[in-house]
């Protein structure tokens, strides 16, 4: 049993006076994460030549990532519970530099992809601690709303710094140095954490669910192991089918040990919360619509306008101010409206701005589609991110504070892996299938437009999942509530 208890539990403490130096802290610290996402995207097109890669593997490159960031994630939130909210925060901080070098120096694809793995292994312990640590520091329940709208501002433009950065690292040094920068952000931010943050953790028995991490990991890594394997050799073959069948059959194993043993990895009780599983759903189809949809945006930037690694990063920047505008001035909205409100209207105006993409054309069109397309998903997934929270974590109990808030990062990174390799594969099946209709040899410009043609697949995958994020979001969450109405 430990002593120290959640700030959550003892109401007449007095608000900490470094509580908005530590707020500033935790979301620099954990900008890096989202500069990481971001500076990979511009990066990738020249990672993979480097490297030589093929156009079936790339995927890896962020999917290795989110497999194990988002596999991990909710061991990490129980980690973070019991071990210490600061002590595993500083631990992220310094793992994810070491790993981001390995990354930096790899001398192959597999190297790349495992260094890319082991940060998100960090990532793991990083993202539950940052939200776990900004939900027990922040006891008022306005401040606390405020909190996470500032949280979600300042994540919207580290992807805007990691936009520029890729591009002018990328451009005027080299794509490594997308992954080398992580390190003086992680260490300097490990040094000013030590004295503004304070330590907390819950009670209980230190017990950790490790069959269940191996079970939810291994099952996810099939999952996208069987798409990137289709993608290479059809949808015909048995090993695909028999790679889905084995991670469906894993993830089911998953729940069944979750139900049964004494001290799970996720808590049934955290998803079974009707409001609270309807927002997790969302979140997981979310981030696998926004990924991939990423990914196909900046290979159409780079491959077929031909924008160089910097001006692609400068056109993205609409994207990452939508979402800064919308986490910034929706903040206040969420006890107005409620979150469900601005979960589903953000959700709809990204599912529009997805849809506007399928109108591309193999050589022109930033100004008349891809930059409305870009303002209107940054908005809507600005509304949603910064009502995600207030859902996520109302009612929670001080105990689950730190899963359910591993919850949160789990559902956009599990999302983050399977929406990548799962529209990689339509895009990769969709592109063979152009060409084949075209004999003897394939211009320039008729390749192009194949790329095209592949990219228009993808970005209507991609709005199917935000439509079914915005069932889930319109038919499963109930309540108004939020979590500074209820803590």
């Amino acid at each position: 049993m430990t002593t120290e208890t959640d700030a959550v539990d003892r109401p007449e403490d007095a608000l900490d006076p470094r509580r908005w130096w530590a707020l500033t802290v935790i979301s620099v610290a954990t900008l890096m994460v989202v500069l990481d996402a971001s500076v990979i995207n511009i990066a990738l097109p020249h990672a993979q030549a480097d490297l030589d890669i093929s156009d079936a593997n790339r995927q890896w490159a962020v999917t290795a990532y989110a497999l194990t960031f988002g596999g991990l994630l909710l061991l990490g939130g129980r980690v973070v519970d019991f071990v210490g909210r600061k002590r595993v925060f500083l631990i992220g901080l310094i793992g994810f530099a070491a790993a981001s070098i390995l990354a930096g120096i790899a001398p192959n694809g597999m190297t790349l992809f495992a260094g890319r793995a082991l940060q998100g292994v960090f990532a793991a312990l990083l993202a539950p601690a940052a939200l776990s640590l900004i939900a027990v520091t922040f006891t008022d329940p306005r401040e606390r709303a405020k909190a996470f709208g500032v949280y979600g501002a300042l994540q919207g433009a580290g992807g805007a710094v990691g936009l520029i950065a890729g591009g002018l690292l990328t451009e005027y040094t080299s794509w490594r140095w997308c992954l080398f920068v992580n390190t003086p952000i992680a260490l300097a931010m490990a040094l000013a954490a030590l004295p503004v943050l304070k330590e907390s953790r819950a009670e209980g028995t230190r017990r950790y669910d490790i069959p269940g991490a191996l079970l939810v990991t291994t099952g996810l890594v099939a999952v996208v192991w069987g798409f990137t394997h289709a993608a290479e050799a059809g949808w015909n073959t048995p090993a695909t089918w028999l790679l889905l069948a084995a991670g469906l059959a894993l993830l089911a194993l998953f729940v069944l040990v979750e139900r049964r043993t004494a001290h799970p990895l996720l808590p049934l009780r955290v998803i079974w919360d009707r409001d609270r599983g309807g927002a997790f759903l969302a979140s997981l189809l979310i981030g696998a619509g926004m990924f991939g949809l990423l990914l196909f945006l900046t290979y159409y930037l780079q491959v077929n306008l031909g924008y160089q690694p910097l001006r692609a990063g400068l056109a993205f920047l609409p994207f990452s101010a939508g979402i800064i505008a919308a986490a910034t001035f929706g903040a206040p909205l969420v006890t107005r409206l409620g979150p469900k409100t601005l979960m589903t209207a953000g959700t709809a105006v990204t599912l529009a701005g997805t849809l506007v993409l399928t109108l591309l054309k193999p050589t022109e069109g930033y100004m008349t589609v891809v930059l409305p397309a870009m303002i209107l998903t940054g908005l809507g997934l600005g509304a949603f991110f910064v009502a995600l929270p207030n859902t996520a974590l109302a009612g929670i109990a001080p105990s689950d504070t730190g899963v359910a808030s591993a919850m949160i990062s789990t559902t956009q990174q599990v999302g983050g892996a399977v929406g990548p390799a799962l529209l990689n594969t339509l895009y990769v099946s969709a592109l063979a299938g152009f060409l084949a209709d075209r004999t003897g040899a394939v211009s320039h410009a008729v390749r192009l437009e194949g790329y095209v043609h592949g990219y228009r697949v993808a970005f209507l995958a991609s709005a199917a999942l935000f439509a079914l994020a915005l069932a889930a979001a319109g038919l499963l969450i109930t309540s108004r509530r939020t979590s500074a109405a209820t803590s």
